[in-house]
């Protein structure tokens, strides 16, 4: 009865967690009690045979309550953060007094402080990352997916541009000039010349003949303002006339700063600012249509007093075909980064045609916005061959990003046989603006991917799953939680997909793998043995009863 009694109780709690999420059932496994022995029983002789034992029973024993961790079937909840475990492996958990136990049931949300939790607040562990979302594997901690509050962005570190050049088109060999008006020195009312001129400080200087006052004095600010670069607004900026010693070769390094020009060794149409022979500022552009340069005015602030000490106007056009695009990239702090880039035909021969790209940018924390130049070369087939200096470097002092922001141009996909136009465009580049977590998914390996609103995609993390050697040997709590048992084995805990953990099903639940038919028949049989076993009591009290009725009479 005893034994019945126990298998109906397991049978009762199966049939109970029915519903619950993970749950293994148990089944009662029987043992006899000891026998006694009447006869050990004898072996066969000559003239008789043998007889073989005579023992009676003394009942039956729980030999084992054995837990089956057959799996359950998963039902889909479309929940991202409810889980199954698809294999052997437990999830684990790290209750708030830090014990370590497991579970099947994977039925989590996030809490206030997005860690992803159990019902009963138990921290689920797994693997985080580094601050470069990559994962720091052996490191299990608290899973955390923080959504809302976590920001990210990538720095570009290549831009793939696209298009077609016409290289039938014009050689350029050189850009346009531009001259200002004739300047003299203050003192003796002499015009400049190409040799003194730059060195002559600032404040020395004059627009008409003769000894006179200066037009520009110590503290003047000159703002170059409505300067164009093949028709396209270049970003003002400011020179301040500082002691002096400030002199107008200072001013013209500047203005090579500020426009744009790239000075770089091998580059067409010996590009730079220069005083000339008979007294003038010079500024002579890159070769190319597309790097045409014009100043509408040079605005000299005096006192509150607006003057104008310089005018230019073009003696020289630029030539050659050429073309433009402008496009955004991005720093590590997902700040945008404008660049301008201007393609020119440098050179053509029979086998081949050059190209060269000049690449600037008025977000470079520098004062002069040249970022790069370099070759790109094609075949007579206008095949792309090479470029042998593709990459650009764009300075980001003092803005809280890494500095510098370096970035490879991959010409590729440009064709340079063309007859048309030339047009190109930025048609991909993998930085991305500063983005918000928004949503996430937890894969088969346990991965877990953020998605954020910038359209990034990064690991946040990965849940971690245990194995051991017999299951069977743990030790059961509430909670739908396991401790490590005598004979469970220690656990191994590992990734999903490794030493037999299984996989893991994000929006599905497992169901409790406990067959309800099957309990039904049990518990039948179980009453029935139960009932059994209570009418032998009753007969063995009823033969009793006879016994004492004997002795009475």
């Amino acid at each position: 009865m005893n034994a019945s009694q126990f298998r109906l109780d397991i049978i009762g709690d199966n049939i109970a967690n029915i519903n619950t999420t993970g749950f293994k059932g148990s089944r009662t496994l029987f043992q006899t009690q000891f026998a006694r022995t009447l006869s050990a029983g004898t072996k066969p002789g000559d003239n008789q045979g043998g007889t073989n034992p005579a023992q009676i029973g003394l009942g039956v024993n729980i030999g084992a309550i054995q837990r089956s961790f057959l799996p359950g079937a998963v039902e889909t909840t479309g929940v991202p953060s409810d889980l199954a475990i698809e294999g052997d492996g437990f999830f684990v958990l790290r209750t708030p007094e830090n014990e370590q136990v497991f579970s099947r049931d994977g039925s989590f949300t996030l809490s206030a402080d997005n860690r992803l939790i159990s019902a009963d607040g138990f921290f689920v562990q797994g693997y985080g990352i580094n601050s470069d979302f990559e994962l720091i594997p052996g490191a299990l901690g608290d899973v955390s997916i923080p959504l809302g509050v976590l920001t990210t962005a990538k720095a570009t570190q290549e831009a793939v541009l696209d298009g077609t050049l016409n290289s039938t088109g014009e050689v350029a060999t050189q850009g346009n000039i531009l001259q200002s008006q004739i300047l003299y020195d203050a003192t003796t009312g002499l015009q400049l010349d190409n040799i003194t001129g730059p060195t002559t400080a600032l404040t020395n200087i004059r627009s008409t003949a003769g000894v006179g006052p200066a037009i520009l004095n110590v503290g003047d600010v000159i703002t170059v303002d409505g300067l164009k670069r093949g028709g396209r607004d270049v970003p003002n900026e400011e020179f301040i006339v500082g002691t002096t010693g400030t002199t107008i070769g200072d001013f013209l390094a500047w203005m090579d700063e500020v426009t744009g020009i790239d000075t770089t060794a091998g580059v067409a149409g010996n590009p730079g600012t220069t005083v000339t022979a008979d007294g003038r500022l010079e500024i002579r552009g890159n070769a190319g249509t597309q790097n045409s340069l014009s100043i509408q005015a040079g605005t000299l602030i005096s006192s509150g007093v607006e003057q104008i000490p310089f005018t230019f106007s073009e003696t020289q056009a630029a030539n050659g075909e050429s073309t433009h695009t402008t496009f955004i990239v991005y720093d590590t702090l997902g700040t945008p980064v404008t660049v301008d880039l201007t393609m020119v035909l440098e050179e053509r021969t029979t086998g081949q045609s050059i190209w060269r790209f000049y690449a600037n940018s008025g977000d470079d924390s520098d004062v002069e916005f040249v970022i790069g130049t370099g070759t790109i070369e094609f075949d007579a087939n206008g095949q792309y061959t090479e470029a042998p200096q593709n990459g650009v470097v764009i300075n980001r002092v003092d803005t809280g990003a890494i500095d510098p922001l370096s970035i490879q141009f991959d010409f590729s996909k440009i064709s340079g046989l063309n007859t048309d136009d030339s047009a190109i465009v930025m048609s991909f580049q993998d930085g991305f603006a500063t983005g918000t977590l928004i949503d996430y998914n937890i894969g088969q390996d346990g991965l877990i991917l953020g998605t954020f609103s910038n359209g990034l995609n990064q690991t946040l993390g990965q849940i971690s799953l245990a194995t051991f050697a017999n299951p069977e040997g743990l030790l059961a709590r509430s909670n739908n939680t396991y401790f490590v048992g005598p004979n469970s084995g220690e656990a191994r805990i590992t990734a999903p997909l490794v030493l037999g953990a299984g996989k893991i099903s994000s929006g599905s639940l497992e169901l409790s793998n406990v067959d309800l038919s099957r309990e039904f028949i049990n518990l039948i049989t179980s009453s029935t043995a139960f009932s059994a076993a209570s009418r032998v009591v009753s007969t063995s009290d009823q033969l009793l009863q006879e016994l004492l009725l004997v002795a009475r009479r």
